[in-house]
């Protein structure tokens, strides 16, 4: 499967950080997909709902919840992401949790920039226990 933008690169070239920058944004527009498709609800509620489930904390539970079904290769992508020294953290986020969440946004970013959108579709339904 192609991407959104047509652009093609290989993840594996990029670091962590980078198919994490790309992966939140992927994660997020599915998070937000699923909520809005769930019900039509006020924009306030949509927000709120939306920030619970991409919060670090939900993030790093969900990536531990689903870590044994994930191939080897994704289980690397993930490693070496929430192994990697970041030099920011949210003031209201637990260092642990935070890296764990790094690594997931990261796996999403590598799945998505490799083409593989029914693979981020079935770890995104994982996760969501859909």
């Amino acid at each position: 499967m192609e991407i959104l933008s047509g652009n093609s690169c290989d993840p594996l070239q990029l670091s962590s950080l980078a198919l994490a920058f790309v992966g939140d944004t992927v994660y997020d527009l599915l998070v937000r997909e699923t909520l809005v498709s769930d019900a039509n609800r006020p924009v306030n509620a949509l927000h709120r709902l939306a920030v619970d489930k991409v919060k670090a904390s939900a993030q790093a539970q969900a990536i531990k919840d689903i870590l044994p079904l994930l191939t080897e290769e994704e289980a690397s992508v993930f490693k070496r992401a929430r192994n990697t020294r970041t030099h920011h953290l949210p003031k209201n986020s637990n260092p642990a949790d935070y890296h764990y969440a790094t690594g997931l946004e990261a796996l999403f970013g590598y799945l998505y920039l490799k083409g593989e959108i029914q693979r981020v579709r079935e770890i995104f339904r994982l996760i969501n226990g859909r």
